[in-house]
């Protein structure tokens, strides 16, 4: 019974709980923002909305940065992959069962999997900037 209510509280309730807490901090960043601007909008009539919204946005982080974090996080997961692949033949060639099937296999393969989709997002997004800045010159 206890395990039954662990595993609905871990694949259910958690999921919502974290989509919930994210919402609100959300909805809670929006609301204090509006409310610096209508201060600002009460004290002065003169304020440039435009200007003091942009001001409030969250910073973006630069092309070259993000292309950066996803090589890096697809360096790292790939060779957690390789890792995981030498631990399993060394595991394997100890035991001397040819039919061995170990948990590191699969987390070599989860891997490699995640480090292959970082690579893929980092040169389909390389390849857009790339178009991008070719045609504003």
């Amino acid at each position: 019974m206890t395990t039954a209510l662990i595993t609905i509280s871990i694949c259910v309730v958690l999921p919502i709980a974290i989509v919930l807490i994210n919402s609100l901090t959300q909805i809670n960043s929006d609301n204090k923002r509006a409310q610096i601007i209508l201060k600002a909008i009460e004290a002065n009539k003169n304020v440039d909305i435009d200007k003091l919204t942009e001001s409030l946005k969250t910073p973006q982080k630069p092309t070259r940065e993000i292309l950066n974090n996803r090589l890096f996080r697809c360096c790292i997961f790939t060779l957690l992959g390789i890792g995981f692949v030498i631990y399993f033949l060394y595991n394997k060639s100890i035991s001397g069962n040819p039919n061995i099937i170990n948990y590191t296999m699969l987390l070599a393969i989860a891997s490699f999997s995640v480090g292959l989709s970082y690579f893929i997002t980092y040169l389909v997004m390389y390849k857009q900037m790339k178009s991008d800045t070719s045609n504003e010159q």
